[in-house]
């Protein structure tokens, strides 16, 4: 299938950016349906007030099923049960095909499921810029073109954006929506335009025609009270704002005026900018089957090990934590970690430190996915720290005990079960993984805390990004 390889070009002439805007269809609706592989194609809703007794709640996501009832994100939750009552309230005579699901607000679980996705942009985008927990723009002028491919019918880019798209839905199994533009702007409206599991491509010198026909208010910056006021000034499409004048719009909203007034003619030259770098990499490979076979285990992680140092290695990162991360059936999360006295860079320790921690626990474990991870990144020229605090904190454990402020952080399990989370770890410092100014949707790293008892099946609520 076209996409199934990297495409892409490394040449010299890049006078045009190729934007790409990723947006994740109905993103927590997606996340529960991880979970609860039934709830694919019924009507579901995530929110919060709908169990008996519960306050006022309102709507978070809705599936495109449940919309087809009138129901809406941030809806009124008594609105949505009117619309769309909860199938578990049905009497014996009531019609199941006029019911949906709900389900409550697990954002620690989405936030785990957005980590796997934000791996992937990272991977292929040199830069990117998360907007929230399932949006993001990714320049990657660098990585392809907008040059025809060789069959002739469709653009590098396209197939970049389809590639990405793929690598998204295989590896994390969520779908997104890509717009592919030469600017932010145009990619936003552009991701949206198709949707769900969308990709729209507007070529540079496309754009005017793509946005002329678009409402004035899907123009990026235009709230509902400025397009009521444009619409007043009979300025009701991008075409009609492009074409406008500027000084009268400009005495209505400023300088704005002008700044909208470009963007509906496709002219935005903000620059993707990351939000920081990442505080951690990690690497993931599910089973096609889950497996109990402890070399087949070992053989997956020696291969993620080396591929998270090697890329740690190629951005000048050194690390100061490795954890891994194993999903048992059904959908049970588990991650463990270890803390060192000062970052490093030492690909064989990160193979040893992840086998260790994989063979302590999980040996005889049936898993359906593995994860490498190094964290607590520093990216200063500073020397590295002796190895000999870690192998000596590691000699000293005493029986399998670990110390407050001890070398070894064992991180718990979560348990998938459709339930609100329970804690039961002992929080320790938190970390986000993203940059301060992302901070509403960062996804964050718990070090340097102890669980000493975590039985199988009960909750403990950790996440591994």
């Amino acid at each position: 299938m076209a996409g199934e390889t990297l495409p892409g070009t490394e040449t010299d002439d890049r006078s045009d950016s190729i934007v790409l805007h990723v947006d994740m269809d109905c993103f927590y609706a997606a996340c529960e349906r991880l979970r609860e592989p039934e709830l694919r194609g019924e009507p579901l809703v995530v929110g919060m007030g709908y169990e008996a007794g519960e306050g006022h709640g309102a709507v978070a996501t809705a599936s495109y099923e449940a919309r087809t009832f009138g129901v809406e994100s941030a809806q009124p939750i008594s609105a949505a049960l009117d619309r769309l009552p909860r199938i578990e309230d049905l009497g014996p005579d009531d019609d199941p095909d006029a019911a949906g699901y709900y389900r409550p607000v697990d954002l620690d679980f989405y936030k785990d499921v957005a980590a796997d996705v934000k791996e992937i942009l990272h991977d292929c985008a040199d830069v990117v810029r998360e907007v929230s927990i399932d949006e993001a723009y990714l320049d990657v002028t660098a990585r392809t073109a907008w040059d025809y491919a060789p069959s002739g019918d469709r653009t590098l880019a396209e197939g970049f954006a389809r590639y990405v798209k793929q690598r998204i839905e295989r590896e994390v199994g969520v779908t997104a929506s890509i717009g592919v533009a030469p600017n932010m702007s145009t990619a936003k409206i552009a991701s949206d335009f198709d949707k769900p599991d969308g990709l729209v491509v507007v070529p540079p010198g496309e754009v005017r025609s793509f946005l002329a026909p678009i409402p004035v208010d899907e123009i990026h910056g235009v709230g509902p009270v400025t397009a009521r006021e444009l619409r007043s000034l009979d300025i009701e499409t991008a075409g009609d704002l492009a074409e406008a004048d500027v000084s009268t719009l400009e005495s209505r909203f400023g300088s704005r005026g002008r700044e909208l007034a470009e963007r509906a003619n496709g002219d935005d030259d903000r620059a993707v900018t990351p939000t920081g770098r990442p505080k951690s990499l990690s690497r993931e490979s599910a089973f096609t089957d889950p497996t109990d076979d402890p070399e087949a285990k070992r053989d997956v992680v020696r291969t993620l090990a080396a591929d998270v140092a090697d890329r740690a290695r190629s951005r000048g990162a050194m690390y100061r934590t490795i954890g891994i991360k194993v999903v048992v059936p059904p959908f049970d999360i588990n991650t463990r970690a270890r803390s060192l006295p000062g970052p490093v860079d030492e690909p064989e320790l990160v193979t040893d430190v992840a086998l260790d921690l994989l063979d302590t626990e999980f040996e005889t474990e049936t898993v359906r996915k593995l994860g490498v991870r190094v964290s607590n990144l520093s990216f200063s020229s500073a020397d590295q720290s002796s190895l000999d605090g870690w192998e000596s904190a590691d000699d000293e454990k005493n029986g399998g005990s670990e110390r407050e402020g001890g070398q070894e952080s064992s991180q718990g399990t979560r348990r998938e079960d459709g339930k609100g989370p329970q804690r039961e770890d002992n929080r320790g410092s938190q970390q986000d993984d993203r940059a301060p100014d992302d901070s509403a949707h960062d996804d964050s790293t718990h070090d340097n805390h102890t669980s000493n008892s975590k039985p199988r099946g009960q909750s403990s609520l950790v996440e591994f990004d």
